[in-house]
């Protein structure tokens, strides 16, 4: 779609524009201006959270370089939601939420306003598959950039991540840290502006999208307090003319073998299992088949390469000190385990990006193909009895491969961790969260404050949970999530007993209970909590975690 094309024309060509760009005239616009291609800017900064934090000033940067190249940009500003600092609460229902109503937003103004070309800006854990979805459906010319990672803190002579407090909250209560560590700690493990410094969710989903293409290569993984992020954002704005001229809209990006290109990516860097539900949903966008089968079957090709934090040792910003995620792509691309022919905004393929990775001698974050720390990647979906629909987990190299247990069942998180703080939930057990799905939660909140208690309480190797909510990135653990159907659609989770035993095996891909739950009676259906307002519409209109988590006008949420 050639810059000549230019929606924008429709508001500001013509006599009959007149009040149109008298609105603008004196707001900072030229009539030579809105005679230019008009690209919108958009970005999630907030207040409430280092994650977006630099927004503002990178859509400056950005802004920059689309007036070098001659197009007029326009700044757009919309929501986000933290998951770390809403976790454990009811705000953390808001969390998933926010994925869609991020890229509606981003879908409204772009259609409304008539951008010819995006360039989007974000950061924190739904903002980067929010910004792809809105970008996806509009189908213009577009660049997204990632605002870049926290970098990570030190306590008392360790490096530490956010991962590490909600782990210590574990340790608190079990009394093996006083409150004077827990504050020394919670001071220091968040140095700064960023989104979460391991290869939690937005540092994968920023991995993802330079392995996609609608990120340049090199640009994501810059930290966000480097010096060199500016002129980097600015640079890589500039792109969006590359992608008018060679027609590089998201739907030339967006195809079958980009899909399974980032799934191997996440796979192999023992990324987040949220990649799990927005890649999926990402792909419904544009119209590609792509299921938690394809997903393990990917997984279970692709060798373990990184040793990042939570399961491993190095930070993001170690990543991109290491050789960045083209170096980890270059190693995929020699193993023959990616499509190095998929296009990327840059105008090149994703194997001519991977050829120019720079790896720095000595570094310890990426490994050799022959040595990698897994035979199989991170991300195993399981199936069984107690999840005919799938269920998710992530496994490295440190995780327990197999579990039976226990359960311990629990409606809702807060009973759960309170159970564990309390010491209720002991080695051997099973802990079972339900009704925290998509429909149930309504949200699908994540479960981090219960997995990071059981291992602060050092029964991290003894304990598994399983649950129909989701993880945050920093979980580690053998911690099954998104089990579909959930509990509010009538799964067979909603059906388990305290005291049922429950299997979990990496290996075989089973999760199933040892009992007839066929003989059950289902339990009373739940009154929603919410009957107006932004969760009652989400809970009406989403579908499964397996599908996604996609909203619809259709029925139950069916994607159509």
């Amino acid at each position: 779609m050639p810059f000549h094309e230019r929606p924008s024309r429709a508001l500001y060509e013509g006599p009959e524009r007149a009040a149109a760009r008298s609105y603008l005239r004196n707001i900072g616009f030229t009539p030579g201006d809105l005679r230019k291609p008009v690209v919108g800017v958009v970005h999630s900064w907030t207040g409430t959270m280092p994650c977006n934090l630099n927004h503002r000033d990178l859509a400056a940067h950005a802004s920059d370089g689309l007036r070098a190249i001659g197009c007029t940009p326009m700044e757009v500003n919309t929501i986000a939601i933290s998951d770390g600092i809403t976790m454990g609460t009811p705000g953390m229902r808001a969390s998933l939420v926010s994925r869609e109503l991020i890229a509606d937003s981003v879908e409204l103004v772009a259609r409304g306003h008539m951008f010819d070309g995006i360039v989007g800006i974000a950061s924190c854990d739904k903002t980067v598959p929010a910004m792809a979805m809105g970008m996806a459906r509009v189908d213009r010319p577009s660049v997204l950039l990632y605002g870049g990672t926290i970098l990570t803190g030190r306590f008392r002579g360790r490096v530490v991540a956010v991962h590490d407090v909600f782990e210590a909250i574990g340790a608190h209560a079990a009394g093996t840290i006083t409150d004077d560590d827990l504050d020394e700690i919670e001071a220091a493990a968040c140095p700064g502006a960023g989104a979460c410094g391991g290869q939690y969710t937005a540092n994968t989903m920023a991995m993802v999208m330079e392995v996609l293409g609608l990120s340049p290569a090199r640009v994501n993984g810059i930290p966000a307090v480097d010096a060199d992020k500016a002129a980097a954002v600015a640079a890589a704005a500039a792109l969006v003319e590359t992608a008018a001229t060679k027609d590089l809209r998201p739907s030339r990006l967006l195809t079958r073998p980009a899909f399974e290109n980032a799934v191997a990516a996440v796979a192999a860097s023992g990324g987040s299992t949220n990649a799990v539900l927005h890649l999926i949903a990402l792909a419904a966008e544009v119209g590609v088949p792509l299921t938690l089968d394809d997903i393990d079957r990917i997984s279970r090709r692709t060798p373990l390469l990184c040793d990042l934090m939570p399961g491993g040792t190095y930070s993001a910003a170690d990543l991109h000190a290491a050789g960045g995620t083209m170096l980890l792509v270059s190693r995929l691309v020699e193993g023959g385990l990616v499509d190095g022919s998929t296009p990327t905004v840059t105008g090149r393929t994703l194997a001519e990006e991977a050829a120019d990775a720079v790896e720095t001698a000595g570094q310890r974050v990426v490994g050799p193909l022959a040595e990698p720390f897994a035979v199989e990647g991170g991300l195993v979906v399981l199936r069984g009895n107690l999840a005919p629909d799938g269920a998710v987990v992530k496994i490295t190299a440190h995780t327990p491969r197999s579990h039976t247990g226990t359960a311990r069942v629990y409606d809702g998180e807060r009973a759960a961790l309170d159970a564990v703080l309390g010491g209720e939930v002991g080695a051997g057990d099973t802990v079972v969260i339900r009704n925290v799905g998509p429909r149930g939660g309504p949200g699908m909140p994540e479960m981090l404050q219960v997995t990071s208690a059981i291992v602060g309480r050092g029964l991290g190797e003894t304990v598994a949970l399983v649950t129909d909510g989701r993880f945050s990135g920093a979980t580690r653990g053998l911690m099954v999530g998104h089990v579909a159907p959930e509990a509010a659609a009538g799964g067979p989770i909603g059906l388990l007993r305290t005291g049922d035993r429950i299997v979990l095996d990496a290996d075989t891909r089973t999760i199933a209970v040892e009992a007839d739950l066929d003989g059950r009676r289902p339990p009373p259906a739940r009154e929603p909590e919410f009957t107006r307002g932004v969760f009652a519409k989400y809970a009406a209109s989403v579908g499964s975690a397996a599908d996604g988590a996609i909203t619809s006008p259709s029925p139950n949420g069916a994607h159509v």
